[in-house]
């Protein structure tokens, strides 16, 4: 495939970011494909529907500001949209549409009946009051509001949106609809109907494809040496189950710095400092490290929690670790796949390894269309069972064809995709 003639005219072929990088993807699986569908593998290079709107609000000064805003729908060949609203000031619509072309491939892979979609504005959400977030959000959400819909659109939390969000979202479009429409978006207030095990189902995610991977290589994960790169809700929740299970945290970083105990961090400690501080640094019983030392770390389990493109070309040779599992949305560059693969690093997919958070919300959307709800353990044990099931299928056919697990992770989902459109056919 020649991804020059798959780039869109709305953008740059000089600044296509991640889209770039899914694009790659599509061409290293695209051999690996069954051949019955490799000819309608172009529907994967090219977004369905791309939304850009203007988002005008009223400041706490009186003036008024405006804001970039994009909710992208990949495909929806296997339902509804469905994918994150983030919030942050380098948000692009190539940023978008990768997004939402790895939710496809995702939601396929777990096997729930939701296409792909993602959104976002071009924000800085700490330059704003909590008023001035509440009318960014309904107003991005009114302008949005034709794509939305239990049956056509349902977003989720992504990077700094959370459960406040989702109510301001759901609570808007409920009034533009003239009704209570709790299945609009997942991840919101349990209060709102919202689902018992969302907030940690990410992380949740992570810590059972890891530990289906560890025992795959003979990986002995109590005592184990775990390093999480992001500490939001993905990596705080995922570092304290593998703490819980027996594993050494031995380095955190995010946004404001790194720092290591090679003897293990307190989990627990380190959200309190950072939520009383507001940074990692000066955290009681560790050392601050730099960027670089932390990804030079030894580690039996390296976290990937935090953003895309952070394990590079530059710094992938320095990576000393077993397994990599990708919290975050497309963290590892194509150009750092070959070389971790080259160095025997197992690599967990982002499309596999973050997907509990998908799988519960769509439990939370089941939940709220049938008004019946299910407790905590009950959703913990579907969850687990979908990602189990989802990792062997993954692994057995890395196994058999000889390939990555990101590949063949893209091979289960891109299959599952290409046949639902083979099925539905071409209308007219």
């Amino acid at each position: 495939m020649n991804n020059v003639s798959h780039i869109p005219s709305y953008l740059s072929a000089e600044h296509l970011g991640p889209w770039e990088t899914f694009l790659v993807q599509v061409d290293r699986v695209e051999p690996h494909l069954n051949p019955e569908l490799r000819a309608l593998t172009p529907i994967l290079t090219r977004p369905m529907r791309a939304l850009i709107v203007n988002v005008p609000i009223r400041l706490d000064n009186g003036e008024m500001g405006h804001f970039e805003g994009y909710r992208v729908q990949h495909n929806l060949a296997r339902g509804p949209g469905k994918g994150g609203i983030r919030f942050h000031p380098d948000v692009t619509l190539a940023e978008v549409m990768a997004l939402s072309a790895w939710m496809t491939v995702k939601n396929a892979v777990v096997n729930v009946p939701f296409g792909g979609a993602k959104g976002g504005v071009r924000v800085d959400p700490r330059q704003l009051s909590i008023a001035e977030l509440e009318r960014l959000t309904r107003r991005y959400t009114s302008e949005i509001h034709i794509l939305l819909g239990q049956d056509k659109d349902v977003p989720a939390p992504d990077i700094n949106t959370n459960e406040q969000t989702m109510a301001w979202i759901m609570d808007t479009y409920s009034m533009n609809e003239g009704r209570t429409a709790m299945s609009v978006v997942t991840g919101k207030p349990i209060s709102l109907g919202g689902s018992l095990g969302r907030k940690d189902a990410t992380g949740r995610g992570v810590f059972v494809a890891t530990v289906e991977a560890a025992r795959h290589i003979g990986l002995e994960l109590s005592g184990a040496r775990v390093a999480v790169q992001g500490f939001g809700n993905v990596g705080e929740a995922a570092a304290r189950l593998f703490s819980n299970a027996g594993a050494k945290i031995v380095a955190i970083q995010d946004s404001t710095g790194a720092i290591v105990n090679p003897a293990g961090l307190d989990v627990r400690a380190v959200k309190a400092w950072r939520h009383e501080h507001g940074t990692l640094q000066g955290t009681p019983g560790a050392e601050a490290v730099s960027a670089d030392d932390f990804w030079q770390m030894e580690t039996d389990v390296l976290i990937a929690a935090a953003m895309e493109n952070q394990i590079t070309a530059a710094n992938a040779g320095h990576i000393r670790t077993r397994i990599i599992t990708e919290g975050a949305n497309g963290p590892t560059t194509p150009e750092a796949d070959l070389i971790l693969q080259e160095r025997g690093i197992t690599v967990i997919p982002d499309v596999l390894a973050n997907a509990g958070g998908v799988t519960v919300s769509y439990f939370e959307w089941v939940q709220d269309i049938s008004a019946f709800f299910w407790t905590e353990d009950e959703i913990n044990a579907r969850l687990d069972r979908i990602m189990r099931e989802a990792f062997a299928a993954v692994w057995d056919s890395a196994q058999v064809k000889g390939i990555p697990l990101r590949t063949a992770a893209f091979v289960l989902g891109c299959e599952r995709v290409l046949l639902a459109h083979k099925v539905r056919g071409l209308y007219p």
